[in-house]
């Protein structure tokens, strides 16, 4: 199975936030759409990927004053992406050797889904 047959069925629609917004902001869209990362945008490319764990990890440093800060001074920047034709397999790899839940999906230098990993155990489930 292919990342392109997840998104056929998921959709393609990705959560994102600007750069600029607050970091209060972009966790009120975390909490309003139920997910765990939006994919962070700066004049119409992706420029990172805000996780719940960039949350986590900076509010121990200066919780008082994460809130009013920008997206872009937390958000994770060496976003790790993956392309429809890759292959369930390819996806579990990637995320278990980096350690990470969401995906984006590009094509093409275009931003097309975004994956993570309860899709792929969905599909893996699925195929057993």
């Amino acid at each position: 199975m292919q990342v392109e047959t997840i998104l056929q069925s998921k959709g393609r629609a990705v959560a994102t936030v600007s750069a600029r917004l607050t970091v209060a902001d972009a966790v009120a869209e975390l909490n309003t759409r139920r997910i765990g990362a939006v994919v962070v945008t700066e004049n119409g490319r992706v420029a990172g990927i805000l996780r719940e764990r960039d949350i986590v990890r900076h509010l121990g440093k200066d919780w008082a004053s994460l809130a009013t800060r920008p997206v872009a001074d937390i958000m994770t920047r060496d976003v790790v992406t993956t392309h429809s034709r890759a292959t369930l397999d390819d996806v579990m790899e990637l995320m278990t050797e980096r350690r990470i839940r969401h995906l984006p999906v590009m094509d093409g230098g275009e931003l097309v889904g975004i994956v993570s990993i309860g899709d792929v155990v969905k599909r893996k489930i699925e195929a057993t």
